[in-house]
């Protein structure tokens, strides 16, 4: 009796295996952001979820994480709060932007090395050059410091910021983030300050890019009196779930031009992606997968931003 002949073309195709660590990511819609693209690419994805949290570990359990990522054969990892600085000491490489960040949000796992990578800085890049294409960014004020903020204000300013003013509840987290950006960018005038000089500075600027999690459906509110807000600041959010924040609406009921964080969000995957795979993912296939999945959990309306 003759065999009937295999069929090969799933046991060919090439496959992916990557994963997301961090705390409390449990409902995190990176898996199916990237198995979505992975199926539409015509190759096989898993992507998997280690959630400190979930496993009761923190930060010390990294150099595990990694060392089991690396004998189950991933490809990559994302990372996340609260990992993207602590990971760096245990990594091969790191990228130029990564390095000059001093965050990693990407790590390629490439002949068992660990190569770290920043696409949080590069998806806010892109979201500003597709939603804020011709704004003015003569004069432009952030709200937040942290690890996100370093990446947000990087874009920012090799996207042509001038005078950037960088505000923080922690002042001193805002004057180190301020000393570190004046030191890659000399041509520009970067300040920093607390949280006393927001009226003055929004006052005085064209854009508004809040970087704090204040807006997150966990994190309701806004990090600034709504009264600043005027018909010709341009305001970008990093935040995402929601897609529109009540710091977004207020904006929008008045007139002024906005940016919802899913491009960021899809941006860094988009980058991450690549890195992960070498193949190029379609941004705009991804970017509607994301405003499927947000719809679904109600976070946006299908027909919305």
């Amino acid at each position: 009796m003759i065999s009937p002949a295999l069929d090969t073309t799933a046991v060919s195709r090439p496959s992916y295996l990557c994963g997301l660590i961090g705390s409390g990511i449990s409902k995190s819609l990176t898996p199916s952001l990237h198995e979505a693209e992975g199926r539409a690419q015509g190759v096989g994805y898993v992507y998997r979820i280690f959630d400190l949290e979930t496993l009761g570990m923190g930060v010390e359990g990294l150099p595990h994480l990694l060392a089991a990522a690396k004998l189950l054969g991933f490809n990559g990892l994302n990372i996340t709060h609260p990992c993207k600085q602590m990971i760096i000491p245990l990594l091969d490489d790191l990228s130029d932007d990564a390095r000059t960040l001093g965050a990693v949000n990407t790590v390629h796992i490439d002949g068992g090395r660990l190569i770290g990578h920043n696409t949080d800085w590069s998806g806010f890049a892109r979201n500003m050059d597709e939603g804020l294409d011709g704004a003015p960014t003569d004069r432009v004020v952030q709200l937040g410091a942290g690890g996100a903020g370093a990446a947000v204000a990087y874009a920012a300013l090799t996207r042509g910021a001038e005078h950037f003013t960088i505000i923080d509840a922690d002042a001193t987290r805002s004057q180190q983030l301020r000393d570190s950006l004046a030191a890659m960018f000399p041509d520009r005038v970067v300040v920093s300050g607390d949280l006393t000089a927001v009226p003055a500075a929004v006052g005085a600027a064209q854009g508004l890019i809040h970087a704090t999690p204040l807006g997150m459906a966990h994190h309701p509110g806004m990090a600034l009196d709504a009264e600043l807000l005027r018909s010709d600041l341009w305001v970008a959010d990093v935040v995402y779930r929601p897609a529109e924040t009540e710091l977004l609406r207020r904006a929008r009921d008045i007139g002024a031009r906005t940016l919802s964080g899913i491009g960021m969000a899809v941006g860094q995957a988009v980058d991450s992606f690549r890195i992960f795979t070498e193949l190029e993912p379609d941004a705009l296939r991804m970017r509607e997968h994301m405003r499927l999945l947000l719809a679904e959990e109600g976070s946006i309306a299908l027909a919305g931003a």
